[in-house]
């Protein structure tokens, strides 16, 4: 997302707690506890911050030969500026050669503004660039809705001809996870690398901590301890079976490196069920090269 000079700033809510939110100019995520951040590569820190991991200890390596072939729906989002394609944010195409899914929050702002126009933007997997196809972008908000949040930060877009030579990621099947603070070790795939990490991809065990109450569409949020910067929105975090699990939405505290704490510095994703999943269902059901 598009971001400028950040400030941290203190909420307070019904009951005297205090809500730290880091607030970045012109763009940000409004998530179940004021959750205020996004991570597209649009919004690429400069300078020696850019290259602060979020948390002391970083297990981030380069993606793999077998690990594509683990996760073969991992793309990445492309978008012009300028003229000039730059790399955006990771996406996945799922269940089909032409679905891709990937953050509403790489085409609008938090308050549903149009920040990007998807025909300045493409898809690329497996080596090639595929275009989208004009009219195809579901988002997750409602209807009416004034602002965007974690769990509606998701979009579907098709592509304008079958991505070929590769295999889409399964549909995700609803998580058996319970609400609460029980750890899930994950993996977290960010097929587009992060501005804070010098390889072009990166994969990382890491942890989810806590699974909030379903929110918007029956979906819940996840809060992990993966490490994250710009241009990581999008990633998948998958279980110890290669399942994907959740699509990574945004961090507080970008490029703050200091411990995970589960209400001031972590990471949120949206967990593929509820509408996501139904909106991914009812859209294969409708093409006619899914069998």
């Amino acid at each position: 997302m598009r971001s400028g000079r950040a400030r941290l700033t203190r909420t307070r809510v019904p009951g005297g707690r205090a809500l730290w939110r880091l607030a970045l100019a012109g763009a940000g995520l409004v998530g179940a506890g004021l959750l205020h951040l996004g991570g597209s590569g649009a919004g690429r820190a400069e300078g020696p911050q850019r290259w602060a991991a979020l948390y002391p200890q970083d297990d981030r390596r380069e993606l793999a030969g077998a690990d594509y072939a683990r996760y073969p729906g991992a793309g990445v989002l492309y978008c012009r500026s300028d003229g000039i394609p730059r790399k955006a944010a990771a996406a996945w195409l799922i269940g089909s050669p032409r679905l891709v899914v990937l953050n509403a929050h790489n085409f609008r702002s938090r308050h549903l503004e149009p920040t990007r126009d998807v025909a300045d933007c493409f898809f690329q997997i497996g080596g090639r660039n595929y275009a989208f196809a004009p009219g195809t972008l579901r988002l997750g908000t409602v209807p009416g809705a004034m602002s965007l949040h974690i769990t509606d930060d998701w979009a579907l877009v098709e592509l304008a001809e079958p991505a070929e030579g590769v295999r889409p990621q399964p549909v995700p099947a609803f998580p058996d996870l319970p609400t609460g603070s029980v750890p899930v070790p994950v993996v977290m795939v960010s097929p587009g690398g992060h501005a804070n990490y010098p390889g072009q991809s990166s994969l990382e065990p890491c942890t989810i901590h806590r699974i909030d109450p379903p929110s918007e569409d029956a979906i819940r949020r996840v809060r992990h301890d993966c490490n994250n910067g710009y241009g990581g929105s999008g990633s998948g975090l998958f279980d110890a079976e290669g399942r994907l699990l959740a699509l990574h939405s945004a961090s507080l505290s970008m490029n703050s490196r200091r411990a995970f704490d589960i209400e001031y510095h972590y990471g949120s994703a949206l967990l593929f069920e509820g509408g996501l999943t139904d909106a991914i269902r009812a859209r294969l059901a409708a093409d006619p090269t899914v069998r």
